[in-house]
């Protein structure tokens, strides 16, 4: 699988790698493991997100550093490797310039239809996380090179993108590679998971208060939604960061095949949809400028709240 993409960017002497604006636990993780790699493989590597890092992984800056970039950076690198993204606006700004500068961009990712920029890829659509591909990048190069630090990274995106191996996602194969990294990094799971979700600050848990007294059930009960407004984010004094995971409690209603979260994001609103049933959610972003996995996906409406809910329940309800 990794072959080609091994040969490729080992030719490279300075290399920067990109995660996606409002950063996960997969893209954060996988980042960092891959910066990793390329730094014990020599090459010289820098790690770039356009957003602050979630209070919840600060945590990962202690194994490689994360910076925000600027377009006068970008000059100095031979190549770019995106990751957990296939298409360079979900990168941010900065990284849209990258296309500008003729040289290589790689990338390493598993949702659907990938732009076709890339020199070369690793696009697995199957795969439970892109912690899991570059899991086998490592196992495909030296697996011995998974030392505690990667371990621990790739766990993290194996753990948030399955829900905790919750998901349908996961497969034998998923299971097998975070069995892998306890015993490579020498950890046990808790480790991870208290860091993650252990760890909420009060202002987090009063938001999801509020944001619970929201919840609503549409179409016979079969489609809940939740809202976080900007005048919650005031009152608590939290931010777009603290309401990660928020989406799986109206998830959560007996009888409720997918759900949606509404949040206020200045002049629009921010869509989650989750679905666990044979709603496909990636086909329903796509209706409204965004897309994901047929169980996960994000998307964009002008709003306000209460228009986008109208609409954006009308276009789910035809799946039913």
């Amino acid at each position: 699988m990794f072959k080609n993409f091994i040969s490729k960017i080992q030719k490279h002497q300075k290399v920067a790698v990109f995660s996606h604006v409002r950063p996960d636990g997969d893209c954060l993780g996988s980042q960092v493991a891959l910066s990793l790699w390329l730094q014990k493989n020599g090459i010289d590597t820098t790690a770039f997100n356009e957003d602050s890092i979630p209070q919840n992984m600060e945590w990962l800056l202690n194994f490689f550093p994360i910076i925000k970039p600027a377009k006068n950076h970008l000059t100095d690198f031979d190549a770019f490797v995106v990751v957990d993204g296939n298409a360079l606006h979900r990168f941010g700004e900065t990284a849209e310039y990258l296309s500008e500068l003729g040289k290589p961009i790689y990338m390493i990712d598993h949702h659907p239809d990938p732009d076709n920029i890339f020199e070369e890829f690793v696009s697995e659509v199957s795969a439970s996380s892109t912690c899991e591909l570059v899991h086998k990048l490592y196992s495909e190069h030296d697996p011995d090179q998974i030392d505690e630090h990667a371990a621990k990274a790739m766990y993290l995106g194996l753990v948030t993108d399955t829900g905790s191996f919750q998901f349908d996602s996961v497969k034998p194969g998923t299971l097998s590679a975070g069995a892998d990294l306890l015993k490579r990094g020498g950890f046990t799971p808790n480790v991870i998971t208290e860091k993650i979700y252990s760890s909420r600050p009060l202002k987090q848990l009063k938001l999801l208060s509020m944001a619970l007294e929201t919840i609503e059930l549409h179409v016979d009960g079969q489609i809940s939604t939740i809202t976080i407004t900007e005048e919650m984010f005031e009152q608590t004094g939290t931010s777009n960061e603290d309401t990660e995971g928020f989406v799986q409690y109206p998830l959560s209603i007996e009888g409720v095949k997918a759900c949606v979260l509404f949040r206020e994001d200045g002049d629009r609103v921010k869509l989650s949809l989750r679905s666990q049933s044979n709603i496909d959610v990636n086909k329903w972003a796509r209706r409204f400028n965004g897309g994901g996995h047929k169980k996960a996906a994000g998307a964009w409406h002008a709003g306000p709240v209460k228009k986008a809910m109208e609409e954006v329940i009308s276009v789910g309800q035809e799946q039913l």
